[in-house]
This record gives structure tokens, C-alpha cells and sequence, in this order.
């Protein structure tokens, strides 16, 4: 009998767990398990979502930016270098009031950039700020 109530205390224990693991609100048994099989189609559709976005090959931009004494180090990098994307770049860090102090620049097949920006304007900015507009800065230019 002790077996028998310890088989039922550790089932009630897993589904407990399967519940709260699917954020379900069921009560029984058979909805429990209802609501964990849709959340395991939910799962297999975003990991298909992850690979479809993986697999169309779309290059990411790597930027980073460092805050240094007076300005900004900023470093980006592309697979593939798009018409204009220089250009775009340094329109957003005018925008910015970001002057270009020094600046390493490829545009062959690839595109990199290290620069370094100063600022204009006497209040601080942010480093994540300064990635925000590279990145729409890059958006706009590759999606158009």
C-alpha cells in the first residue's frame, strides 16, 4: 500500500511540475497534459522560426562601443558591405554630435569600421545610445 501512495505522491509531484513548467492553470490530469503538448508544438515552432531566420543567411552587424576619456571607440563589422553604408554611418554620428577623430574603414566585401568619436555637446552620452543609432544607421541602409 505504502508503494502504491508513494507512486501516487511522486505522479501528482511530476504533474505539479509539467503545470507550473507550462504555465498551466489546468486541474486535471488529462488537461495538464493537453497544455503540455501544446506548449511543446509552441516550442518546435519558434526553434523552426530560429532555423528558418538562420538558414535565409541574414548577416548580423557586430557593434560594439567602448566609452574612453573623451568620446567613444566604435567597432562594427558585416559579412557583406552594402552601397551607402559608410555614408549612413556617419550621418547618424553627426546626428549625434559625434566629431570623427580617427577612423580605419574597409569596404571591399566586407565592411569594417573602427573610429573614434568625440563629442560636441557638453552633456555625456551614453555608450548604448551611440550602438542604437549605428544599428539604425545600418538597418536603414541595408533594408532599403
Amino acid at each position: 500500500m505504502v508503494s502504491r501512495e508513494q507512486k501516487k505522491a511522486a505522479l501528482h509531484e511530476k504533474l505539479q511540475l509539467l503545470r507550473s513548467v507550462t504555465k498551466s492553470h489546468a486541474l486535471s490530469k488529462t488537461s495538464i497534459i493537453v497544455d503540455a503538448s501544446k506548449y511543446i508544438q509552441e516550442l518546435k515552432e519558434k526553434v523552426g522560426a530560429c532555423s528558418r531566420d538562420v538558414a535565409e543567411d541574414k548577416p548580423l552587424p557586430r557593434v560594439t562601443v567602448e566609452t574612453i576619456e573623451k568620446g567613444f571607440l566604435i567597432n562594427v563589422f558585416l559579412e557583406k558591405s552594402s552601397p551607402g553604408l559608410l555614408v549612413s554611418i556617419l550621418e547618424a554620428f553627426e546626428e549625434l554630435g559625434l566629431d570623427v577623430l580617427d577612423a580605419d574603414v574597409s569596404c571591399a566585401d566586407t565592411f569594417r569600421l573602427e573610429a573614434v568619436g568625440g563629442e560636441q555637446q557638453a552633456e555625456s552620452m551614453d555608450a548604448q545610445v551611440v550602438r542604437q543609432a549605428v544599428l539604425q544607421a545600418i538597418k536603414k541602409c541595408t533594408e532599403s
